[in-house]
């Protein structure tokens, strides 16, 4: 049973301080889990959000929450799984804004069970939603845009099964080595799954905040596991 997403209507107005003002932030999978806390955490610090993710009404909805407290946010619907949809989703960015000077990419897509031996399909699909498209955004920003910095959210570390060990070796081994290309990477990866509730899930995007200020642009290469309190336990309606 899916938790209810978090409401962001009622969040707290924007402080006084914007640490991120005139910054334009790119957040993937924002449709949903930590991509929906992220992009209103980084509008309420000044910066003006993109939010990239293959639900157009739920960007849509995210978009007019932030707007609602007095952020900027702009929904865009692309499949950043697919390398060529990224490339088109950041060259509209550039056109429309000029720059581009962050982005925060959600590579956490988990598995439908904790059985270790998946099917081909769904193997290739969580490769695809995770490694590949995390390779794909750091070879684009390489190429075209190489100030840009690129914080990932890695596959939780809660998430259980044999398949999880590669991606996220591959993903830390593509983080600490691109030092040597001199792109600013860091990986961050929460003890679970987002709970859809901001309170709990606030310690990721406050790792998320700090990587983007720009007095800590020196920071890349780094792995930050993130703990988090439990998430609330769903007990099954009854009446289903």
């Amino acid at each position: 049973m899916t938790l209810p997403a978090a409401d962001l209507s009622a969040l707290p107005a924007p402080p006084l301080r914007e640490p991120l003002a005139g910054q334009m932030i790119a957040v993937t999978g924002a449709d949903q889990g930590y991509g929906r806390m992220l992009g209103a955490a980084l509008a309420r610090a000044g910066a003006n959000v993109v939010l990239v993710g293959k639900g157009a009404e739920s960007l849509a909805a995210t978009a007019s929450a932030i707007e609602g407290f007095g952020g900027q946010a702009i929904p865009l619907s692309a499949d950043v799984s697919v390398p060529l949809d990224w490339i088109g989703a950041q060259e509209r960015m550039l056109e429309i804004f000029g720059t581009l000077h962050g982005v925060v990419h959600l590579a956490d897509k988990r598995a439908h069970s904790d059985f270790s031996a998946l099917g081909e399909g769904e193997w290739m699909d969580l490769f695809g939603a995770n490694v590949k498209s995390t390779v794909a955004i750091a070879q684009v920003i390489h190429r075209r845009s190489p100030d840009t910095w690129l914080t990932v959210i890695g596959p939780h570390l809660d998430e259980r099964g044999l398949h999880v060990h590669p991606q996220r070796g591959a993903i830390r081994a593509l983080v600490e080595h691109a030092v040597q290309e001199k792109l600013r990477l860091n990986l961050i990866l929460p003890a679970r799954a987002s709970s859809g509730d901001e309170a709990l899930d606030r310690p990721v995007a406050d790792v998320v905040l700090m990587l983007a200020a720009p007095r800590l642009r020196h920071l890349r290469g780094n792995v930050l596991e993130v703990p988090l309190a439990p998430a609330p336990k769903v007990r099954p309606d009854p009446a289903l």
